[in-house]
């Protein structure tokens, strides 16, 4: 079984990676990639905040290294979870728009799940904020399990 586990860092991702290693009966035959995807920076040109196109590179470069670590913290925990035992795990950060990312990664590996967490902001919340679990749900070529953190 391929499991794709889209992750943003948040308590919220951190529940789906720990839901996802309760369901996985079999690690020897289960590979898990876990992905984090991090939005373009479009460099703003409203004067007088007129900002260099190098400070935009930096921040990017900076937001790049927090996805890696988010993105090996998640394996680093399915890893501890199955100790012992063998277990595929891979780690991949892309840049884009992360519903759409997260679908056409989920294509090309030819993933059997997907699972995401849930900010759980309801029907308004989506509607000012979007929402990428929402997107993966309808747009995805697998199954998608949403998870929502315990109350």
């Amino acid at each position: 079984m391929r499991v794709m586990i889209a992750t943003d860092g948040s308590d919220f991702s951190d529940f789906a990676v720990k839901k996802v290693c309760e369901l996985i009966g079999k690690p020897d035959e289960t590979s898990v990639r876990i992905i984090t995807v991090y939005e373009h920076m479009l460099p703003m040109a409203a004067e007088p905040f007129a900002v260099s196109s190098e400070y935009y590179q930096e921040i990017e470069k900076e937001v790049r290294k927090q996805c890696v670590e988010f993105a090996e913290k998640s394996a680093k925990e399915v890893r501890e979870y199955f100790a012992g035992k063998e277990i595929d795990v891979s780690v991949e950060v892309e840049r884009g728009a992360p519903d759409r990312v997260i679908i056409e990664a989920a294509k090309d590996w030819k993933a059997d799940l997907i699972a995401v967490g849930s900010h759980g902001r309801g029907f308004w919340g989506r509607m000012m904020l979007g929402s990428i679990s929402d997107s993966v749900l309808h747009h995805a070529p697998c199954s998608v399990l949403v998870v929502r953190k315990p109350v």
